[in-house]
């Protein structure tokens, strides 16, 4: 774990599905860094509450609360930025990482498992950028804490660019995820407002455990990944407090693929 520092001193950040893997390891990032968080979650309230309470402990100058929160209903994001802002004042980061994934075959995929992706990874995502936005604009520029307006940091994955057969909800949604991000860079960039996107490849997390549960599946599954590990959450927190703080001011409209080399193809490294 990096040693605790100020880059993100009085900034508020939300970070939704945060109760577990990614989005708890970019909540105590965030507030390793000094930035208040909104730990959102949709169940296990208890471990939610335990993770803001960790980051309040833990933060340098910080502190944390936790919502609940549907991010693919527009009245509860509402209500969760409403609550945000009725407590820290506004919102400086967004990072949308709620997603989950529904899969079957193409042929097989009822509309249901469709749709639900598509509304808790795109749409949640596209709800929560939106209500962001709305913030920053209202909010105006505060140069005493960023040289940014706002940032929005979307969560999405080596699969907005490698095929995934029986996941086309899954692989849909975060293709999608880009084409949003690169469109909102390109319309509020103008205003100082920051969008990118995270690309993790393999990471260690409960959604994928057992393509690295056993010692047979983590083998089959480093093929795949040309510096030979798994990734762990921790590996995107720091990206994401990175691209959140003014270290990376003009890096605009782009993802960064946490991925080990996967997005390289190392099948074709014996010509395919």
């Amino acid at each position: 774990m990096q040693k605790p520092n100020k880059r993100l001193a009085g900034q508020t950040c939300i970070v939704t599905g945060a109760n577990s893997g990614i989005g708890e390891a970019v909540a105590i990032a965030m507030g390793r860094d000094g930035a208040n968080v909104v730990v959102n979650y949709i169940s296990h309230p208890e471990v939610a509450e335990d993770i803001a309470h960790k980051i309040s402990e833990d933060s340098i100058c910080g502190d944390a609360m936790a919502i609940k929160c549907d991010v693919s209903k527009e009245d509860q994001v509402l209500s969760m930025f409403k609550q945000t802002i009725d407590h820290f004042g506004t919102v400086d980061i967004c990072v949308p990482n709620a997603g989950l994934q529904r899969d079957a075959a193409m042929h097989q995929m009822p509309l249901e498992a469709w749709q639900m992706v598509i509304d808790v990874n795109l749409t949640g995502q596209f709800l929560c950028a939106r209500e962001a936005i709305r913030e920053f604009l209202r909010r105006g520029m505060r140069p005493e804490v960023s040289k940014s307006l706002g940032k929005i940091i979307q969560m999405s994955s080596v699969h907005q660019i490698i095929p995934w057969a029986g996941h086309a909800n899954y692989a849909a949604s975060k293709g999608g995820i880009n084409m949003l991000m690169e469109s909102i860079c390109q319309e509020y960039g103008p205003q100082k407002v920051r969008c990118n996107s995270i690309a993790p490849g393999a990471i260690k997390t409960p959604i994928n455990k057992s393509a690295w549960d056993t010692p047979g599946a983590l083998k089959e599954l480093n093929k795949l990944i040309p510096y030979k590990r798994i990734g762990i959450p921790e590996d995107i927190g720091s990206a994401a407090v990175w691209l959140a703080s003014d270290e990376s001011e003009y890096i605009n409209g782009t993802t960064i693929f946490v991925d080990g080399g996967m997005t390289c193809y190392p099948g074709f490294t014996t010509n395919g």
